[in-house]
């Protein structure tokens, strides 16, 4: 072949390609907080138009986080200033747009559980909190441990809940869990057979079953989170972030009535606001408002047409089939109200949610550890399907592989740590 066949296209030339062909997916975000302090124990980060492709300054995405932190403030001060990098340290370079999306699950993961092992190598015994929140054009993926939550009110009116409770009183399947990892779950005994109180996690007393930190507790409080990705109608919508301190007191349908038509800052400050009138203010309560809003002139294009490769990451997530690629076309473009669920898992399982499905486990190198991003000896990696006892030289399709040290930490919240 002559030279100029072989001639490549500059990376940021295919990325600036992309945002053009794809401007429509851009909306306008506009954001707003408030919160009322108690023991000043609640932290937030809030990063707009973060670069996915360092220095172009095109290729953006946004992050917003909520750390509600308890028995002091360092598990959720460590987080705000690491989880990010920990996640971002988990993405494969050089992806598109639709592999970035779909890579940030399994990077959400590796994230959370890295920041949680490095900050317990601290021997601090506070815990946190956290509802991650990072939107790519209109597709929003959210992470979360403990009893925060985030909600969305879509274009057209419905409550779409994106986050998880890990309470003990509420969710059954992590009771089961932690007591088959050699936890207890029990109210407060008052002496007499008297109990007290929501159901904790004994030994520690914790009420929740997944945190960052809490290394007092035991093992089985685990940071894996769950994850959550959905993609937005065109028409946008408001997205509610909150600690427990608001949603102890205001359903979902409250706090998004009570704030129906004010802007972000103010719909925050009126959350806050009409929480702490109900009790009087007994815990930190934080509140963070976005809305995901169309630009200016929306224009709504034919159904283009869909390259091979983006279709088969997209199958991986979509939650409804169709039928026809043609009647997808006009599905998708006719009912521009939809809010699309991509992916969601909630597992405590690293083997679940680090063992990804091909082509999308193609993007992320085979022999660095899943969690900690270390590079892997050759001999020295465990396959995160193994057993503790089992090492040595492994397979490539064995992986992904964890380092010692992680695959210590994976044992010990399934509760196989002797």
């Amino acid at each position: 072949m002559r030279p100029s066949e072989h001639q490549t296209v500059p990376l940021s030339v295919l990325l600036k390609r992309e945002v053009a062909s794809e401007k429509i997916d851009r909306p306008v975000i506009v954001h707003g907080q408030a919160s009322e302090s108690k023991k000043g124990e609640d932290l937030t980060l809030i990063k707009m138009e973060c670069e996915r492709a360092v220095g172009d300054g095109i290729t953006t995405y946004s992050v917003f986080a909520l750390f509600d932190g308890h028995n002091g403030s360092a598990a959720a001060i460590y987080s705000k200033e690491n989880l990010l990098k920990n996640i971002l340290s988990a993405m494969p370079s050089h992806l598109n747009s639709d592999e970035w999306v779909a890579a940030l699950p399994r990077a959400l993961v590796g994230g959370f559980v890295k920041t949680d092992k490095d900050f317990q190598e601290r021997a601090q015994t506070s815990g946190t909190t956290v509802t991650f929140v990072i939107i790519e054009g209109r597709t929003i993926t959210v992470a979360s441990v403990g009893d925060s939550r985030c909600i969305l009110k879509s274009a057209e009116g419905s409550i779409y809940y994106l986050s998880a409770d890990h309470r003990l009183e509420c969710n059954e399947e992590e009771r089961r869990r932690i007591t088959a990892s050699g936890g207890q779950v029990g109210r407060l005994n008052t002496g007499g057979g008297a109990e007290i109180g929501p159901l904790r996690c004994w030994p520690g007393g914790l009420c929740l079953s997944r945190s960052i930190g809490d290394m007092d507790v035991g093992e089985f409080i685990v940071p894996v989170p769950h994850v959550k990705q959905v993609k937005l109608s065109p028409g946008g919508g408001r997205i509610i972030i909150s600690s427990d301190g608001v949603w102890d007191v205001l359903s979902a349908e409250r706090a998004l009535d009570c704030c129906q038509g004010m802007p972000p800052d103010a719909a925050a400050r009126q959350i806050v606001k009409e929480a702490v009138e109900v009790e009087g203010l007994r815990d930190d309560t934080t509140c963070i408002v976005i809305d995901v809003l169309p630009q200016e002139k929306v224009v709504v294009p034919l159904p283009p047409h869909k390259n091979q490769g983006k279709s088969v990451l997209k199958c991986l997530f979509r939650r409804k089939s169709h039928g026809s690629s043609s009647q997808v076309g006009i599905k998708e473009y006719n009912d521009l109200n939809v809010v699309e669920e991509l992916f969601e898992e909630g597992s405590a399982m690293l083997s679940e949610r680090l063992n990804i499905q091909y082509p999308l486990c193609n993007m992320f190198r085979l022999f660095i550890c899943a969690v900690c991003q270390v590079e892997i000896k050759s001999g020295n990696g465990i396959s995160i399907h193994a057993s503790s006892c089992r090492g040595g030289k492994l397979s490539p399709w064995d992986g992904p592989f964890l380092c010692l040290s992680c695959q210590e930490k994976k044992e010990a919240m399934e509760g196989k740590r002797p």
